[in-house]
């Protein structure tokens, strides 16, 4: 069962949907806290360094989490 209706035990054991919930959880969590330091810094830096500036701003959402939520598989 891969689509539709069928795939009503997602977040079980056997997980037959291949359903990832807790990845992208931890994922989001870690982004908002990422953000949460990063966003003032680069919103300063920009003021200066413009390109720098963005850079730091979108770390969170362009490296944090795709990584924390690729690395966790369920």
């Amino acid at each position: 069962m891969t689509g539709g209706m069928g795939c009503v035990q997602c977040g079980t054991r056997s997980n037959p949907c291949r359903c990832k919930v807790l990845g992208p959880t931890l994922g989001c969590v870690a982004f908002l806290a990422a953000a949460i330091v990063e966003w003032p810094v680069g919103a300063f830096v920009y003021l200066f360094k413009h390109v720098k500036g963005r850079r730091i701003m979108a770390h969170p959402a362009t490296v944090v989490y795709p990584k924390v939520s690729r690395a966790i598989p369920i």
